[in-house]
């Protein structure tokens, strides 16, 4: 047997294009659209057939299918079971019955697991998926069955769980079946078998035709039960933990009403219901009934407590040509189909209209059955001698088009959400709708986002005098631009910008719609506000400025200048409104420095206090130097009010900022100098008294001291400029002390503090008279002596007045003779001692053994010429001299070098020698004295100390043990 998914296409039972009945745009009479729709293919239909490579060896009686699990009854009883996940392999079972009892109806669970198998003898069989023995369902036994409705909540692999089986005598039994063997005394599969409710039609009993159970919420529970042209309806709660008990509570709550039902009057013998489940494990969304009259559809509403079913429609059978009734039928998102005897029709459940239809070739014979895989939605179709299968392709792509025609905007758009050329369309039908009812507003927001020509939407609404539509539809299209479009985006903020504007005219000229305008101006401020069009308001603003000004709109003007932070244009309006406080306000707030040197000149001329105190408040941020213009100009001319702020301020840049600036200290100086005299000579004071920590001009300020008259500060100055005898001229103008202070000053040069000291004694005795002064002057200057000041006295002095001072004088001229007679006597001692300890240096020996050895190469000492020092450290004279040379300074490597080369050359024998002179022969103990000197000259150098106990040995304790020139060389040495 051949695979039954080995498909292949029949050209000849392809779907019919002409048959599928589609709106297109060209019919809709909609505006023109921006979008071009391009197909690069042509498109699959929705419902697509094929054919399944499937020969049956006999004739299919019956086929079910679910959760990809397909069984079919072939021949008498024969059951064929394959699992489409493997299709290469198939089970095969034979019934094995004896009598002629054949197959009936084949029941399949939502799991694919369990097997009801109804046969005509009024027996039922049953077959779990895992096992391949068919167990008899003897409780089932004498009842034909007509449908089951599976527990989809408890169903597992090995357990149905309560389920509803319905009879062709109306009855509803519940049951159970599991898959194990059972006990010893119980091997039915079947758990029970009991009666729970009866359907009746015209007091008769009828089929049970189908068979639905759902859990809704709250426990709630739906049963929907069909006979031949019934629809029963039992609603129900179970407690939480109940639910295995079965469904018989159920029935027992409407037991005392009448059952809830719907009845059509034609009745053509049987009945089938379908539904629709969006997602898997979830309850069905929509139901389709087919019945006599027609097919009921709609809705199912699990929330409803009347009814279940809702927005029910019938669509009835009107056919001229074909007056069969439909043998089954199936329900999808948007269709039902219904198949004929020879053909499938699928009708959209939103128009009512058949959408396609598909007609089968007689060869195959009359078509059976129709079913759907609830798990994976394929629709399979199947006649005695061949399988079909429906792929449904992308069935709500054309939907949005009924919607649209249905005026059902929203849902139109919910369904071509992905497709923008389609999205586009439906926004341009509901605009054309809203505006043809005159919902301006909603139109505008639709248009918006179409793709529509711009020109012919604004001249609608213009045409129509509906400002605020057009407002609305420009604020959407300037949201939709995309900030690379600057010309566009400039375009319509301009024109909002002006029909702001002249609604706002209009509102404030109406005192009844005040309300109306205060809400369009926080709109419209809220509009020029939008950081997304800063950019393009900051760049057009003077042509914002000009529509403002055109209208008048003062206040606005102000706020956008804030907005455009051209605080420079908002403090001018305030100042030229004499609005200072405000003007204050916005300097303040946001802290431009440039505009606080513009406008404060103004502002300090009004309210000088608030001004300093925002100065202050800026602290370092301004620059004390671009705001003294406009305090010279108005401490000028100004009040005392603004004189004395502008020394507070001038203050706090000094003393709090430690401004350093000259400028600053000049100016401070100046305002000192000419309105407190008295902060004057503290300012000079702790300024300091050296010129390098002096911030202001010393000549400045001592021409400002002279012409104000502050002999005092002017003083102070000199002392600093080290002018002392300026300083001590002008202080004896003023007092002795104050000269006396500076007379002491020039400590390094006791000839200029004698001269100064001079300068006051004879001040004190010409000018004063006063012979106790001088006398003071001489004890306060250790310089002066009485014979210095004797020439100022005059002539008619007695020598009684200052008889002590000369007898003080020669008492100090005898004591500096005594000290120096001690200092000779010292110094004689000194020279002594120093000729005894030369002559004992001469005689100062050491002994040196025989095993004495070198302190530095550890060779014999008495090998090569040697030093022996007081320490006791003995060296060879060339180890010595490689010790002692690398710590030698530079003058002295190249003293050494020198001399070493001399003491070379005086040794060498000279051919030169041999040509001597008679003359020069006189002269050997000349050149002997030569090299002698010469080798003493550097035992001065090498051998002045020991190199391992003195100062050299010291200070080379911070020195690297290895030069770092000479580093990479040793490392490789000892690679």
């Amino acid at each position: 047997m051949a695979s039954i998914l080995d498909e292949y296409e029949d050209s000849q039972n392809m779907s019919r294009p002409g048959h599928q009945n589609r709106i297109s745009a060209s019919n809709i009479g909609i505006t023109h659209s921006g979008f071009v729709n391009v197909r690069l293919e042509e498109e699959k239909p929705i419902f697509h057939k094929q054919r399944i490579d499937f020969s049956p060896p006999e004739k299919i009686n019956y086929f079910v299918v679910c959760n990809n699990q397909l069984c079919m009854s072939l021949g008498k009883d024969t059951l064929l079971r394959i699992d489409l996940g493997k299709p290469d392999q198939p089970n095969q079972i034979e019934l094995g019955r004896k009598d002629q009892s054949s197959i009936y109806k084949l029941f399949l669970d939502p799991t694919g697991s369990h097997l009801v198998i109804s046969l005509t003898t009024n027996e039922c069989l049953y077959l779990n998926r895992n096992t391949q023995k068919v167990r008899s369902l003897s409780r089932w036994k004498g009842h034909m069955i007509e449908s089951v409705g599976w527990n989809k909540l408890l169903g597992t692999e090995s357990n149905t769980g309560p389920v509803l089986v319905g009879t062709s005598q109306g009855l509803i039994f519940e049951a159970e079946i599991s898959a194990s063997e059972g006990s010893l005394f119980n091997t039915n599969p079947d758990q029970y078998f009991r009666q729970v409710h009866s359907l009746e039609e015209d007091g008769d009993p009828a089929p049970v035709c189908c068979l639905e159970v759902e859990r809704g919420l709250e426990s709630k529970y739906f049963i929907i039960a069909t006979t031949r042209k019934r629809l029963f309806q039992f609603v129900g709660k179970v407690a939480d933990g109940s639910e295995q008990q079965g469904f018989s509570s159920i029935f027992s709550q409407n037991q005392d009403l009448l059952p809830s039902f719907q009845e059509f009057p034609v009745n053509m013998g049987y009945s089938e219901i379908a539904f629709y489940t969006s997602k898997l494990r979830s309850c069905p969304k929509a139901f389709a009934w087919m019945m006599g009259n027609g097919v009921l559809y709609g809705q199912l509403d699990y929330v409803r407590p009347d009814s279940l079913l809702s927005d029910v429609q019938v669509w009835e059978y009107v056919d001229n040509v074909h007056t069969v009734k439909p043998l089954s039928i199936v329900l999808t998102q948007f269709h039902f189909l219904l198949l004929f005897s020879d053909r499938v029709k699928a009708v959209c459940t939103l128009n009512g209209q058949v959408v396609y239809e598909d007609v089968f070739p007689e060869k195959f014979g009359a078509l059976k059955k129709m079913l759907k895989d609830p798990v994976y939605g394929l629709v399979w179709i199947y006649t005695e001698k061949a399988v079909f299968r429906y792929h449904i392709q992308r069935e709500a792509r054309d939907v949005w088009q009924m919607y649209m025609s249905m005026e059902k905007f929203d849902l139109a758009k919910e369904y071509c959400r992905d497709r923008p050329e389609c999205l586009d369309i439906v926004l341009a039908k509901e605009a054309e709708h809203c505006f043809q009812n005159k919902r301006y507003v909603e139109s505008a927001k639709c248009y918006a986002l179409t793709q529509n020509y711009f020109e012919e939407i604004a001249l609608k609404f213009i045409e129509a005098r509906q400002e605020e539509a057009l407002k609305e539809f420009l604020l959407k299209k300037l949201g939709s631009l995309k900030p690379a479009e600057k010309t566009q985006v400039t375009l319509l903020v301009t024109w909002l910008t002006e029909l702001y504007l002249n609604r706002l005219g209009v509102l404030e000229a109406d005192d009844s719609k005040k309300s109306v305008a205060m809400e369009t101006r926080s709109e419209f401020r809220s509009f020029i506000a939008n950081p997304k069009y800063k950019d393009c308001l900051y760049n057009n603003r003077s042509t914002i400025y000009d529509l403002l000004a055109s209208h008048g709109n003062v206040d606005d003007m102000v706020y956008f200048a804030v907005i455009m932070q051209d605080y420079e244009r908002v403090i001018s309006h305030h100042c030229q409104h004499d609005d200072y406080g405000a003007a204050l306000e916005v300097l303040s707030k946001h802290c431009d420095v440039k505009l606080f040197y513009k406008f404060s000149p103004v502002l300090m001329q009004h309210i000088p206090t608030r001004v300093v105190e925002a100065w202050i408040s800026m602290g370092k941020k301004l620059d004390a130097k671009k705001l003294i213009p406009a305090l010279v100009n108005y401490s000028q001319i100004g009040s005392t009010q603004q004189i004395n702020e502008t020394i507070r301020y001038m203050e706090f840049c000094v003393y709090e900022l430690t401004v350093t600036d000259e400028a600053i200290h000049n100016y401070l100086l100046s305002l000192y100098a000419k309105y407190r005299p008295d902060s004057l000579l503290w300012y000079l004071e702790q300024a300091g008294i050296h010129a390098t920590d002096i911030h202001y001009d010393l000549k400045y300020a001592l021409r400002l001291c002279a012409e104000h008259g502050h002999h005092q500060a002017c003083v102070l100055v000199y002392k600093i400029m080290e002018l002392y005898e300026e300083a001590v001229d002008l202080a004896l103008q003023v007092d002795v002390d104050l000269a006396k202070s500076c007379a002491d000053l020039p400590e390094d040069d006791e000839e200029l503090r004698k001269k100064l000291w001079l300068k006051i004694a004879r001040h004190v005795v010409q000018e004063e008279k006063d012979v106790k002064k001088a006398m003071n002057c001489l004890s306060s200057c250790n310089l002066l002596k009485i014979e210095d000041i004797l020439p100022f006295f005059p002539d008619f002095v007695t020598i009684d007045h200052f008889k002590e001072a000369i007898c003080s004088s020669l008492e100090e001229y005898n004591k500096h003779i005594d000290e120096l007679k001690q200092e000779m006597e010292e110094a004689t001692e000194s020279a002594r001692r120093i000729r005894e300890d030369i002559q004992q240096m001469r005689n100062k020996y050491g002994v040196v053994e025989s095993q004495e050895k070198c302190a530095t190469c550890d060779f014999p000492l008495l090998n090569r010429p040697f030093y022996l020092f007081l320490c006791g450290h003995m060296f060879h004279y060339d180890c010595l001299f490689q010790e002692v040379t690398p710590h030698l300074s530079s003058y002295k490597q190249a003293k050494l070098d020198e001399l070493q080369k001399k003491l070379a050359a005086a040794s060498q024998p000279s051919k030169a020698r041999h040509r001597i002179r008679e003359e020069d022969t006189a002269t050997p103990g000349k050149e002997q004295l030569s090299r002698e000197q010469i080798k003493s000259d550097i035992d001065d150098i090498v051998a002045a100390e020991c190199v391992y106990c003195g100062e050299l040995m010291i200070k080379s304790i911070d020195k690297p043990f290895i030069d770092p020139q000479k580093y990479d060389e040793e490392m490789s040495s000892w690679l």
